[in-house]
């Protein structure tokens, strides 16, 4: 078990002033089987009583504001202590499923939201091909294996090589990307093959070997799961299965079910700039 304290910080500095905002934030992580939120804080400048909050149809808690009063910066920051204790299980044979069991009827419609290929997780026929090829006489189980190994060569994380907007396909025939063009480019091989998978969002702590009560510049950051009889993770960036330094936030199909930080504005101007800082502390 891993005891973090996540803040991040979101920063909009307006070009020209904003008259009213209406936003939303996933940024609170979230309790499950594999993690503990024991505190969380949300705090918005300027500050508006217009705050609420509800869970979204993938389980994540969404903060809703509104702000009505003229300003040229908003701040949201979020704190959240969470206990950590994500680590891969070992798989029993009988618990994964062959392809006639994966693509049985009852599957198909469990986990018919994650089985379509979405905007951003389209891999393209050369992608397609690939993962088709890689699956050939093995099991679901081996398939998804052998992607995540066949990717890791192929792929290369990169920063600031691609936009928000890219999907599987283009990430893949560039070759690079960072974490949520990666995680992307994986779920759309899975896909591909009838492998359910899904986008999963949170922060990650970049350093094991930190003293606790140490605090470092974290990031923001991006995995994915995929279901063959049982859930598994997997981290394309650090190639290997999320564990007690990830911190999960939301789950969805792609990255658009997942935004951090999204809204509609009046004003703003063309010169807003962005900053996001996350700072975790390991205390246990």
């Amino acid at each position: 078990m891993t005891r973090l304290h996540v803040v991040h910080t979101t920063d909009y500095r307006y070009g020209a002033p904003v008259t009213v905002s209406y936003n939303e934030a996933r940024v609170t992580p979230q309790t499950d089987a594999a993690q503990v939120v024991l505190e969380t804080d949300l705090k918005i400048s300027p500050h508006t009583t217009a705050l609420s909050h509800y869970r979204d149809y993938w389980g994540a808690k969404v903060h809703t504001f509104d702000l009505h009063s003229r300003h040229e910066r908003l701040t949201v920051t979020s704190q959240a202590l969470v206990e950590v204790h994500r680590t891969e299980k070992q798989h029993a044979p009988e618990d994964l499923l062959d392809w006639d069991e994966l693509t049985s009827e009852e599957n198909v419609e469990e986990f018919s939201d994650f089985l379509p290929q979405s905007r951003l997780s389209e891999p393209g026929e050369s992608l397609a091909g690939a993962a088709h090829g890689l699956a050939a006489g093995k099991s679901p189980h081996e398939t998804a294996r052998a992607i995540l190994a066949w990717l890791r060569e192929e792929m290369e994380y990169q920063p600031g090589t691609t936009a928000v907007h890219y999907n599987a396909e283009t990430s893949f025939s560039e070759r690079r990307g960072v974490c949520q063009d990666l995680s992307h480019v994986v779920i759309g091989a899975l896909r591909a093959v009838s492998i359910p998978a899904r986008y999963v969002s949170g922060y990650v702590h970049p350093n094991p070997e930190a003293e606790i009560g140490e605090t470092v510049a974290g990031q923001s950051h991006a995995w994915l799961e995929w279901w063959d009889g049982r859930w598994h993770s997997w981290d394309p960036t650090n190639h290997k299965p999320a564990g007690d330094h990830h911190i999960l936030v939301a789950r969805g199909r792609d990255y658009a079910d997942v935004t951090p930080f999204k809204g509609i504005l009046s004003g703003g101007g063309p010169d807003t700039s962005l900053g996001v800082k996350v700072a975790i502390t390991r205390q246990a």
